[in-house]
């Protein structure tokens, strides 16, 4: 067996699973295959507003989350959704669109297609979760560029520096104060709007004058 299905299919025995679907034939099945494969099983009766806390995956009957799907959609929820589905009716379809699940088993269940759908499943949620988490770190990557373009024209307005030299400015700082070049550049956007509020965004730095009155240098 491959060395990551193998760490894959071992995870399973200690995953967590919430199982919300009505008493019956069908759910004993279900439910005496995943203790076959050793997870740790919770059953949920009746339907409840919102996934099970603390579940790595839930099994759901679709029919019953027509009224709250936003509570069932994969794009809110930590855990893995397995949607069970009765009937392939239009309606059926559509609520089970929006839940995203990342996997569906179709009435009557079958001990022999399970396994298989847990582990797709559970695959897809992790590519899923490492997807959202790029996604993320490159728009977190754009807002603090956008703060340090807007902080340089900040310095280079009222500093007299250009690009370059105000961009050493916010690093040079950022090193000192241990954090980030994004960081100070908003504190600097900050301090220029409240100079804005108080009237002074329009002051710009000069160089000293000579003040002496004398003529002489001091």
């Amino acid at each position: 067996m491959d060395h990551s299905l193998r760490r894959l299919y071992e995870d399973l025995r200690s995953v967590a699973v919430a199982v919300a679907y009505p008493p019956g034939e069908d759910r004993d099945l279900l439910v005496e295959q995943l203790k076959r494969i050793g997870c740790r099983i919770h059953l949920c009766w009746p339907f409840p507003d919102k996934p099970p806390a603390g579940a790595d995956v839930v099994f759901f009957q679709v029919s019953q989350c027509g009224q709250n799907s936003s509570a069932w959609s994969a794009s809110e929820v930590e855990a893995t959704l397995i949607a069970l589905s009765e009937y392939e009716t239009p309606t059926t379809l559509k609520q089970l669109l929006k839940t995203n699940a990342h996997g569906v088993l179709t009435r009557p269940f079958r001990s022999a297609g399970i396994l298989s759908t847990l582990v797709l499943a559970r695959s897809a949620k992790q590519f899923q979760s490492r997807q959202q988490n790029k996604i993320d770190k490159l728009e977190n990557t754009i807002k603090a560029r956008r703060i340090i373009e807007k902080a340089i024209r900040v310095l280079m307005d009222h500093q007299r520096l250009d690009e370059r030299a105000a961009y050493e400015h916010m690093r040079t700082r950022a090193t000192g104060l241990r954090v980030s070049v994004a960081e100070v550049a908003a504190m600097i956007i900050e301090a220029s709007e409240a100079m804005e509020k108080l009237g002074l965004g329009g002051a710009r730095s000069h160089p000293p004058t000579d003040t002496n009155t004398g003529g002489g240098k001091a």
